[in-house]
């Protein structure tokens, strides 16, 4: 049998484990073997490549499995383009768990290949879907039946599916991003993507700028309102982007990180702060009142303090960033009630959400700086160099190509 080197993993001179590489794995029927080349285009067209995640310190497993056919409601595509969103990497880095193994990866453009028996044929528009569409779609799908998709909670349905969060089983391979091809469950928000928005740009609207999306839905009247962005990575800066889009009048971008700042400025942000400053800074730029509207998409529970401390008595502050469990918030209950605050949690977002995400990007394609969040592309053979990359580049999202 032709082989590889199975190069996994080594310890460095203090005796900690490094990646060094994946393991590439052939499924046959009931036999496993190794690859000889990574890059072999000779697989039978029945088989597909996908990054098996077997949990935290462990390589990705190349490995390849019969290509489903789509079952009824459901769609095959093929993937053309993945992104790593920070929840994938909060995973691979062992801080937040996930059903394993799995397929990571849920910021995805791809197109159409098949349909299943009562597929849907049209998309979130009404537009009519065809073999070849290129088209992202929402990060989970739901039943639309339950207490909380009849209650404007779609994301948090009784019998949800969530791309890149679920566990394999045999024939259920192809449910992330990170893989040739990828089956769509029925209950999947479907959006066919305008030929002038690039597979880069496009990804992450099925996360990060849907998520910005919700946030300021959820946030009351925008235009001519002051907001407080804190956390300018992805999500902040198009948060930026959007609120200024959307006609805010001042958008005040928030962050320890000078790099980060300096982005938050080309998306559109008109004052900056550092977290310390924040609260003064608005006080000075509204008469002493604060932010009309405060959205946190940092991760620290010192940044969503700090969002509630910036927002003005009868304000909103919506808390999108926080995803990790033990960030405790202490609130004075008194302050809340004086002040009249509203203080939004937000996890995900709504169907209605990817369509203001790919309209927003869509239609600032040519005039904001996208490609300042870009952090590069990899093969799907190269995934451990993907997140590699994506680890040493917070802020920008690097993107992987079957």
């Amino acid at each position: 049998v032709d082989w590889v080197f199975d190069r996994v993993s080594a310890f460095d001179s203090h005796g900690v484990s490094c990646r060094l590489g994946c393991v590439l794995v052939r499924r046959n029927a009931d036999d496993i073997y190794l690859q000889k080349s990574m890059n072999d285009k000779s697989r039978s067209q029945s088989l597909a490549l996908a990054a098996v995640f077997s949990g935290y310190g462990q390589p990705f497993r190349l490995e390849e499995f019969s290509i489903p056919q789509p079952g009824r409601g459901e769609l095959l595509v093929d993937i053309a383009c993945s992104t790593i969103c920070g929840s994938d990497l909060h995973t691979w880095h062992g801080r937040r768990m996930e059903p394993t193994p799995c397929i990571l990866g849920h910021e995805i453009v791809g197109r159409i290949a098949a349909f299943g028996n009562d597929a849907p044929r049209t998309d979130l528009r009404g537009h009519s879907l065809q073999v070849g569409d290129r088209i992202t779609w929402t990060i989970a799908a739901s039943c639309g039946e339950c207490f909380f998709c009849k209650n404007g909670l779609p994301q948090k349905c009784e019998h949800l599916f969530k791309y890149g969060h679920n566990a394999i089983a045999p024939g259920k391979e192809f449910s992330g991003g990170f893989a040739e091809c990828c089956i769509l469950t029925p209950g999947t928000g479907i959006v066919k993507l305008p030929d002038g928005l690039s597979d880069m740009i496009a990804a992450p609207a099925n996360c990060a700028v849907s998520t910005v999306a919700a946030a300021l839905r959820m946030s009351g009247t925008v235009e001519g309102a002051t907001i407080a962005v804190l956390g300018c990575g992805v999500l902040g800066v198009n948060a930026i982007a959007m609120a200024r889009y959307l006609g805010a009048a001042q958008v005040i971008a928030c962050d320890v990180s000078v790099e980060r700042i300096a982005v938050a400025g080309r998306f559109g942000a008109t004052d900056f702060a550092e977290p310390d400053d924040l609260r003064v800074m608005l006080q000075d730029l509204t008469s002493g009142r604060g932010a009309d509207i405060s959205l946190e998409f940092s991760g620290a529970a010192a940044a969503a303090a700090g969002a509630i401390a910036a927002t003005r008595t009868g304000g909103v502050a919506v808390i999108a960033g926080t995803t990790t469990p033990g960030a405790n918030l202490q609130l004075d209950a008194n302050d809340l009630v004086r002040r009249m605050l509203t203080i939004r949690g937000l996890h995900n977002y709504g169907p209605q959400d990817l369509l203001t995400a790919v309209d927003f990007l869509s239609a600032t394609a040519d005039s904001v700086p996208y490609d300042d969040l870009s952090g590069g592309s990899f093969a799907l053979v190269d995934i451990e160099k993907a997140f590699a990359a994506s680890s040493e580049l917070p802020g920008r999202r690097v993107a992987v190509i079957p």
